[in-house]
């Protein structure tokens, strides 16, 4: 069997084909010889290192089964996990060791974590030294270089919880330095990395798990105590004291046991790949209020847990819920809050924060303690800042029945101590961006028409345009409210300009859907959306159903001129820049519109979405345009809604350099 090529002796090979008969394993003789012998060795340094003596002996047969480890030719995990069980299993069973002995054995194993995770019970060894030695010179020297490893290639904490423990206790060492959180900010800036994207995908849902324990275990004190955690009657009657009661379980948070929160970290980093939220995904839930106060009459009576909003938001007194945190576990909060902090000035960790944090992932207890709903502040505020959809989409609740960071930051919100500005912002990024203009006002109007009349009174311009779009769209019915309105925005500079201008408005949309004027209508190409304009505002256009914009210059501004035509039914824009933003509008405004040509428009698939709100719509052309299949099938499916009148869509690939043109798929149906 064995043969020489150029003097020297191949390996011997043996392979073995696995059960599957699909794989085949390959196996090296000389491994299989060199197994036995490895094991041999560690077998003896176990049974030397089971009976210490002498700790001097003892360190220096660690040091040798290290290089033993590290110089073997054997390429295999438990070459290298074996001496790190056999020290995890001496230190478990040796108590009494001094420190200076608990540093020498961490430095002789220092090299075997360089590229291995440390077992459960050397991880709890590690979070002791942390604990008792923060200052210690092996917490920066030996611990850093493996907290960083767990942070890049850790999948799972709640496969391994002491990774994660190990690593909350390291980054609390870190803070108990001279600099503090300063060293703590550098750690985070080199886990980064210097470049703008962080190179490590896994580091970012690593920390945030670590943080979400973190502040949990803050809380878990006070939540397990039966002298002051509070029962749910109690938080909603914003009441501290204890009950005469003793609840037979402990109030629970959110999660479970902290252990939970990386699988929540995990799961949600499953969707980061696809973090961008189309913008029929954004929903604005926000329960009425004529509908709250019975659900909340229902659950007063009973132990049953209610809304997070009810818990917090309902009475005013709950805001002044006194919750008082231990020294450390307030400095543990302080330090995690901060890094959370950091997190969010990073652009490419923002998307993903924002993702991880839109499920509230926080007890309770914690956003009714002032202190960190206040300094969480700062990260919410970046999230309202930033002008990408998929962050500040976040801010809304994750579904349905949930509540989420615009709900409990709002006006009457326990976490809302700013009167407001921080509402006004996430309400002005919002309104930007979110295409169910008329769903959205119509949330704000039926919850929060105080606070914005508040804010338009103290002369906040977003809360003006929201008054004057409610106006503008109709959402008011009532008409002392509609005086009550108009009121405010005549007691400001800005809000009298702004309802002048929208008295113009309403004057020029009369005058333009008076009865009357031509039924078809077509302008000349290389029209603009100021020719448009100027056209309509020419006399009246109430009797115009046939408009054809095709081959001209027009854009998404023209979209705030063809929702004013009443009986509009046909729309060419066949090669216009109509984009996605108008596209979203015509889908709120037009209801009756039947016929729409959207051939070679830079369309995507988050503005043909919209499309599906358009039940009269009969024929739709998205040739040449960026449709997907996928949505060229959910919009084809809207033939089976009984509701949905759509009968005809057609759909070619975009032509021209590249590839050739794609068949994506053509529907018609024929009624007799």
């Amino acid at each position: 069997m064995g043969q020489r090529e150029g003097g020297k002796e191949t390996d011997l090979q043996e392979r073995a084909w696995m059960k599957t008969g699909k794989s085949c394993q390959v196996c090296s003789l000389k491994d299989n010889y060199l197994h036995p012998f490895q094991k041999k060795k560690i077998y003896k340094y176990k049974k030397v290192l089971s009976n210490p003596s002498r700790w001097e002996v003892v360190l220096k047969e660690i040091r040798t089964l290290v290089d033993m480890a590290l110089t073997s030719p054997l390429q295999d995990d438990s070459i290298n996990q074996a001496p790190l069980e056999i020290v995890s299993k001496l230190l478990s069973e040796n108590t009494n060791l001094t420190t200076q002995e608990h540093e020498n054995i961490i430095v002789a194993i220092a090299p075997l974590l360089e590229n291995n995770h440390p077992p459960p019970d050397l991880c709890e060894f590690f979070c002791k030294h942390c604990r008792e030695r923060p200052r210690s010179m092996v917490v920066i020297e030996v611990f850093t270089p493996v907290v960083q490893r767990i942070l890049k290639h850790n999948m799972d904490f709640g496969k391994c919880p002491r990774l994660r423990l190990f690593t909350q206790e390291y980054i609390l060492a870190l803070n108990e330095l001279n600099a503090g959180m300063e060293v703590v900010k550098k750690f985070i800036q080199s886990m980064h990395g210097p470049t703008g994207h962080c190179p490590h995908p896994r580091v970012l849902p690593n920390l945030v798990a670590v943080c979400l324990a973190a502040i949990y275990s803050c809380y878990e004190e006070f939540i397990n105590s039966r002298d002051n955690s509070p029962s749910l009657k109690e938080i909603r009657n914003g009441c501290q004291q204890p009950c005469d009661r003793k609840p037979t379980l402990p109030l629970r948070l959110l999660h479970p046991s902290p252990d939970l929160v990386s699988q929540e970290a995990t799961l949600s980093e499953a969707r980061l790949k696809s973090v961008v939220v189309a913008s029929s995904e954004i929903h604005v839930e926000v329960e009425p209020a004529s509908t709250a106060k019975p659900a909340l009459t229902a659950s007063a009576g009973d132990d049953n847990e209610p809304n997070l909003i009810d818990c917090l938001m309902v009475s005013p007194a709950c805001s002044t819920m006194s919750i008082e945190l231990g020294p450390q576990a307030d400095r543990t909060l302080g330090c995690y809050v901060e890094i959370l902090k950091l997190l969010s000035d990073y652009d490419d960790w923002r998307p993903s924060l924002a993702s991880l944090l839109q499920p509230i992932p926080f007890p309770k207890e914690a956003l009714a303690h002032e202190k960190f709903t206040k300094e969480l502040k700062y990260v919410i505020q970046r999230f309202a800042e930033d002008p990408r959809q998929e962050v500040h989409s976040c801010l809304l609740s994750v579904r349905a029945g949930k509540d989420g960071w615009f709900q409990l930051y709002s006006p009457g919100g326990v976490a809302c101590d700013d009167d407001g500005e921080l509402f006004a912002s996430m309400v002005h990024i919002l309104m930007g961006s979110c295409y169910k203009t008329k769903k959205f006002l119509l949330s704000l109007a039926e919850n929060k028409l105080g606070p914005c009349m508040l804010l338009a009174l103290r002369g906040n311009q977003t809360m003006v345009e929201i008054l004057c779009l409610m106006l503008e769209y109709n959402i008011i019915d009532n008409n002392d409210t509609q005086l009550q309105i108009i009121s405010t925005l005549e007691s400001t500079g800005v809000g009298k300009r702004m309802y002048e201008q929208l008295c113009d408005r309403q004057r020029e949309l009369k005058e333009l859907q008076r009865k009357g004027g031509p039924t078809r209508l077509t302008l000349p190409s290389k029209s603009t959306d100021a020719d448009l304009a100027r056209l309509l505002s020419s006399g009246s256009f109430g009797n115009l159903e046939n408009l054809s914009l095709a081959f001209t210059n027009v854009t998404s501004a023209c979209a705030e001129h063809l929702i004013k035509l009443p009986s509009l039914k046909q729309l060419n824009l066949w090669s216009t820049q109509f984009g996605d933003a108008g596209l979203r509008l015509l889908s709120e405004h037009l209801t009756m519109l039947q016929v729409l040509n959207l051939c070679e428009t830079p369309v995507t698939d988050a503005g043909l979405l919209a499309l599906s709100s358009m039940k009269s719509l009969c024929s739709l052309n998205m040739n040449s345009t960026k449709l997907s299949a996928d949505t060229y099938e959910d919009l084809k499916t809207q033939r089976t809604d009984k509701h949905s009148k759509l009968r005809e869509v057609r759909a070619w690939g975009p032509a021209g350099r590249g590839p050739p043109a794609r068949f994506i798929g053509a529907y018609t149906e024929r009624r007799s």
